[in-house]
């Protein structure tokens, strides 16, 4: 019995003796591919982190980030409580219908202030009486899929009440989860074109909605694919293009569909170099003069080549990379429509504008 002891107490010695110099000795990375996040750094061993408590609490972060076969275990982790355990999520991560998506509740009225306090702002500070303003809400695919979903509908009209000078358009009749890519947040371009037409009508310029489809031949793992830490099927990503699209001159990014982008750690940043603050396309095929302020976020990069064909200039501004208070010193709002548009995603919280 007391050698049964031993042997145990020297595997389990072994086991943890192991793991310790794998995790201390092994490859290390700063950055994880699979949650698209940067990992944490060990700390310096200096008097003021030692008698702080920043090295115990920096080895502790940095300990389970480099733990030896992590994404083996966050896998199993995952497996196991959805299928095992029969929870309906992993981290607040769902999957329905072979689509993953993350549960966005409950609705948070104080963040949809926030947001639209610097909406009229910007509308206070830099539009005339007069000057045209439209508001349009995307919401999340899980309005179809979560098993917790937000009252989108209510979501959308207390936003509008919150604009009063903003014309609101509903985009979301027009939406299905199979507009979104199954693995990522954002939907997808060739699925909103009649989105695009929407918003164009309404704001009352035209486009052709006539369009080549492009797939690339690269499989598209969206964020939500390392955040499951489930194996899943990936998307393909698509662009439309057609003669004016084609004839875009880009400033602020690299091009409309940066193929670059593409290979990159977040695909989806091929529409227009993906995250930028200030971009401007120049449509030389439409002589009309008109021009679209567009404030977005991420969703506004893959819909603004579309709206572009209406106007001979549309600029793109996002007030997550700049502050709003500096816009008169960048953006020309002058004889300007102006389309603020938004995902429930970013209203719902909101604190990264600013």
């Amino acid at each position: 019995m007391k050698i049964k002891y031993i042997i145990n107490t020297l595997v389990l010695g072994g086991l943890l003796l192991g793991l310790s110099l794998w995790c201390v000795l092994g490859p290390k990375s700063d950055y994880s591919e699979s949650e698209r996040r940067t990992l944490a750094v060990m700390p310096e061993v200096t008097w003021e982190t030692v008698s702080t408590g920043k090295l115990a609490s920096g080895f502790e972060a940095w300990a389970v980030d480099h733990f030896p076969a992590r994404d083996t275990f966050r896998s199993i982790k995952a497996y196991f409580r959805l299928f095992a355990m029969g929870q309906k999520d992993n981290n607040g991560l769902y999957t329905k219908d072979g689509y993953l998506s993350k549960i966005e509740y409950p609705m948070n009225e104080s963040m949809m202030d926030h947001a639209a306090a610097l909406f009229t702002k910007i509308h206070d500070r830099h539009l005339t009486s007069g000057q045209k303003v439209w508001f349009a809400m995307i919401p999340d695919k899980n309005e179809h899929l979560s098993p917790l979903p937000l009252d989108y509908q209510l979501f959308e009209e207390k936003m509008a009440e919150k604009l009063p000078f903003a014309t609101p358009v509903s985009i979301a009749p027009l939406l299905e989860p199979e507009d979104y890519y199954r693995t990522d947040t954002h939907w997808k371009q060739e699925s909103i074109a009649d989105v695009a037409q929407t918003l164009a009508e309404a704001m009352g310029t035209s486009i052709s909605g006539e369009y080549e489809t492009v797939t690339l031949e690269t499989p598209f793992y969206g964020v939500y694919v390392g955040q499951s830490a489930l194996a899943v099927k990936p998307d393909r990503l698509s662009y439309l293009t057609n003669s004016a699209i084609e004839g875009y001159k880009v400033s602020g990014a690299k091009a409309v569909y940066d193929l670059e982008k593409a290979q990159s750690r977040d695909p989806y940043e091929m529409f227009l170099s993906g995250n930028q603050p200030l971009i401007t396309v120049k449509n030389p095929a439409n002589t009309s003069g008109k021009r679209l302020i567009l404030f977005r976020d991420s969703f506004g990069s893959s819909i603004a080549p579309l709206l572009a064909e209406g106007y001979s200039e549309v600029v793109l501004v996002d007030i997550r990379y700049v502050a709003s208070d500096f816009l008169g010193n960048l953006v020309n709002f002058e004889n300007a429509d102006v389309l603020f548009l938004y995902s429930t995603l970013l209203l719902n919280s909101s604190l990264g504008m600013r």
